[in-house]
This record gives C-alpha cells, sequence and structure tokens, in this order.
C-alpha cells in the first residue's frame, strides 16, 4: 500500500502544478484534448448504472456523462485537493451534487470500496490521465480491477502520422506539465484481456482503447 506520506507529496506536486491552472483548466483543454466527448459517447453504460473517472480533474467529464446519462450514479477520483475543490464547485454549480461523488485518492493505489462503498462499477474510465502518471501501469491496473464491466481510455498518442515538428513541438510543450505520451499504451492495456479494441485517433494525436469484461 502507499503510504499517506507518498500520497502527500505526489498531491502536493500535482496541486503545485495546476494551482492556478485549474481556473481556467477546461477552457483551454478544450482545443487539445481530443476524443474524451467520444469516449463519453462510446461509454454504454447500463440504466442505473455506475462510472468511475480515475483522475477527474475539474469533473468535467463526470458532469458531461451525468447529463449523457441521467440515471447513472457517478463517482471520481483524483490526487490533487485543488483540482478536487474546483471539480466540487462545478458540480455544485450544475445542479449535480446528490449525483456524483468525489473523493482524493492516488490512481496507483486505492480501494474503491472504502472511498465509494462498492469494489466495482460497470464503466470506469481515464480521460488524459495515464499520461501524467509515473506509475501509469499500475493506475491501470488499479483501473481494470474496478472495471466489472468496461475499461475506456483516451490519452495522447504517438502522432504517428503527424509531421516530425508537430510531434516534437508538442512533446516539449507537454514536458512543461510532466505529461509524458506512452508509447506501449496499446501493449499494456492488451495485456489485461483478450477483449480489447485500440484505435488511434485525429491520425494519431490521441489513441483510445476499450476492455470490455
Amino acid at each position: 500500500m502507499m503510504t499517506a506520506t507518498a500520497m502527500t507529496g505526489n498531491g502536493a506536486r500535482m496541486d503545485a502544478i495546476y494551482a492556478r491552472q485549474r481556473h481556467f483548466y477546461d477552457l483551454s483543454r478544450k482545443y487539445y484534448l481530443l476524443g474524451r466527448d467520444r469516449l463519453i459517447a462510446q461509454l454504454d453504460v447500463p440504466l442505473g448504472g455506475s462510472v468511475l473517472e480515475i483522475g477527474c480533474g475539474t469533473g468535467r467529464n463526470l458532469i458531461a456523462v451525468a447529463r449523457r446519462y441521467p440515471e447513472a450514479r457517478l463517482f471520481g477520483l483524483d490526487i490533487s485537493e485543488a483540482m478536487l475543490e474546483t471539480a466540487r464547485a462545478n458540480v455544485a454549480r450544475a445542479g449535480l451534487g446528490a449525483r456524483i461523488v468525489l473523493k482524493q485518492a492516488d490512481a496507483t493505489n486505492f480501494d474503491a470500496a472504502i472511498l465509494f462503498g462498492q469494489a466495482q462499477f460497470d464503466c470506469v474510465f481515464f480521460s488524459y490521465t495515464l499520461s501524467m502518471i509515473p506509475d501509469w501501469k499500475a493506475a491501470l491496473a488499479q483501473g481494470a480491477a474496478a472495471a466489472g464491466g468496461t475499461l475506456t481510455l483516451v490519452d495522447f498518442g504517438q502522432q504517428e502520422r503527424l509531421p516530425q515538428w508537430f510531434r516534437r513541438g508538442l512533446r516539449a510543450w507537454l514536458a512543461k506539465f510532466d505529461v509524458e505520451p506512452r508509447a506501449d499504451l496499446f501493449a499494456a492495456i492488451e495485456e489485461l484481456g483478450n477483449c480489447v479494441s485500440t484505435m488511434p485517433l485525429y491520425r494519431g494525436y490521441a489513441w483510445s482503447a476499450k476492455l470490455s469484461r
């Protein structure tokens, strides 16, 4: 288990990165976090089903999921208390406080049963989260363990069909925010099960994947 000290240290690091950015995060990120709404549209949440977002940030995605699937029960976790403060305010402003539960936890080591009162969820998803987590494979394994139905993700790809100058510029810019696209992302999720679909989006700018139980 991760120690409280380690979690506090990682959370403080994320707080430092997003202390100011969280106030304009959604406005700026909508131009380059591509594929998020596509992921939400393809969640296939069953009627009255449960959805967990790992690395929920400002709550933007969970609010969109709640509106698209009005019978769903929503849960989110993030290691950054600063981001969760913004998420709570956004959720309350949207009038969804009764449907969305938010908790602080480390994506690489959390107990969903303790946090939310249930160990598994019909849909679990990551949206541009794994590229920010140093031990991202541990987070992916945690997500798979919590997924009773599907595990879905979208994140930065390898920009394999984009110009080299674009790839270099994007990587340099992302590095300023401790973001690193994972070259073996598809291989890692395929190791988790047999029912996996993977797809590059926007000429490889983003990668998406879905694991079904």
